[in-house]
């Protein structure tokens, strides 16, 4: 075993996620500890709530984190809201589409799907039709999936399920922070996120929010750990709806950063500082200064790759501000030129998964790296790889058509 101190490589890291931290959001993380129940935590903790209801654009109390990845945060938001035998519609178009299904199914729930070739996303009358048809306790939508771009219209959706008595929830990891999103707007009962793409942070905190009528289906399942419980009255009598998770209980969730402060579980204090700083940034930033700048630098960066002469993958007035797909020429080795990228110049970009694995690569520009010197680096870089591949690209075409773009901006404003 090595004793050496851990000493990352240079990375710009130019894929689907995660990105490089903000520097001030790891400056953040470096703070000290304190105890989970000190003022100064407990203070942290609620103005984490609130600046995750001015990210989220949503008046619900319980807006918090859920400690752990992404996937924490939709694996909580799942298991809470849904008893086994419950239905669940999950409209699949990319791989985290099948992801809100299989956790639906190990929580219990009867899942249908409806599904659309990769790429594409549904029009609200296809889902109002599945609605109608399968009658879900839950509508669980992706609205950003990175593994095709695509991000999926929420508009309409939240009227559908208010009209057939369906709870709405989506997740907005890839999304937030990067596209137009506002939870209350769009009638959504639950949104679930992570921080390691628009937000410009490190994987580990799950941004949540919940709102009256999910909160109302969440306490009715309530039964407090007999260890911490204040009466046998706090423990449910009958396990049959019992929420399936300890962990991921959001009703207990709820308690501990809420008034009753109930010692469920001990706080990722240093999440919980980066998680704080990443939206406190945004805010600062504002909201549609924030996807504005992720909209001006995608552009840039879907012109480049164009300009050198690339096919861009998926139904372009669906793909999201912070992340394109490209199609990676037939005579070229995918992964070679990947590694080569990181290799030789640091830059790393994506691959993809399921029926795009080896025919696409994924570029981000999001968060901290939604910079133009991000885009051009990137640009650059990725057509000299290409030449060295046999790769019939423009010269200097990425990088003439990014300045365009930027050009082009500088004149509007």
């Amino acid at each position: 075993m090595s004793s050496l101190p851990i000493n990352p490589p240079p990375r710009l890291l130019m894929g689907p996620g995660p990105i490089n931290a903000d520097p001030r959001v790891l400056r953040a993380m470096s703070a000290q500890l304190v105890g989970q129940y000190d003022p100064a935590m407990t203070s942290y903790m609620n103005e984490t709530m609130a600046l995750y209801r001015s990210v989220f654009q949503t008046q619900n109390e319980q807006t918090l984190l859920i400690d752990g990845t992404s996937r924490a945060g939709i694996e909580a938001a799942i298991v809470s809201l849904v008893a086994p035998g419950d239905r669940v519609l999950v409209p699949i178009f990319g791989r985290f589409g099948h992801l809100l299904g299989e956790i639906a199914e190990r929580a219990g729930a009867e899942v249908h799907v409806i599904e659309r070739e990769w790429g594409t996303v549904f029009t609200e009358a296809e889902i109002e039709r599945a609605i109608v048809a399968t009658k879900p306790t839950l509508l669980a939508v992706v609205h950003g999936d990175t593994s095709t771009t695509a991000a999926q219209p929420l508009e309409g959706l939240g009227a559908l399920c208010e009209k057939h008595g369906v709870l709405f929830y989506t997740d907005v990891t890839a999304s937030l922070a990067g596209n137009t999103f506002a939870a209350d707007e769009l009638g959504l009962d639950a949104v679930t996120a992570g921080l390691q793409k628009c937000l410009g942070g490190p994987s580990g905190s799950a941004p949540a929010t919940f709102s009256p009528r999910a909160v109302e289906v969440i306490e009715s399942r309530k039964s407090i750990e007999a260890g911490i419980a204040g009466s046998a009255d706090e423990i449910a009598a009958s396990t049959d709806r019992r929420i399936r998770s300890n962990y991921f209980d959001l009703a207990m969730i709820f308690d501990y950063w809420g008034a009753k402060r109930l010692n469920h579980h001990t706080e990722a204090t240093s999440m919980l500082y980066g998680a704080r700083e990443c939206a406190r940034l945004l805010v600062e930033e504002g909201i549609e200064n924030a996807v504005e700048r992720h909209r001006l630098h995608g552009s840039a960066m879907l012109a480049g790759v164009g300009g050198l002469g690339l096919t861009v993958f998926g139904d372009l007035e669906h793909r999201m501000n912070n992340v394109v797909a490209v199609e990676i020429p037939a005579a070229v080795n995918g992964d070679a030129v990947r590694g080569e990228l990181l290799t030789d110049f640091g830059i790393e970009i994506g691959t993809s998964f399921g029926p795009l694995h080896g025919k696409v690569w994924r570029i981000g520009t999001m968060g901290y790296n939604a910079r133009k010197d991000a885009v051009l680096t990137t640009l650059a870089s990725l057509e000299q790889v290409l030449r060295r591949h046999g790769a019939p690209v423009v010269g200097g075409g990425g990088v003439s058509a990014a300045y365009d773009v930027y050009q082009d901006a500088g004149a509007a404003a």
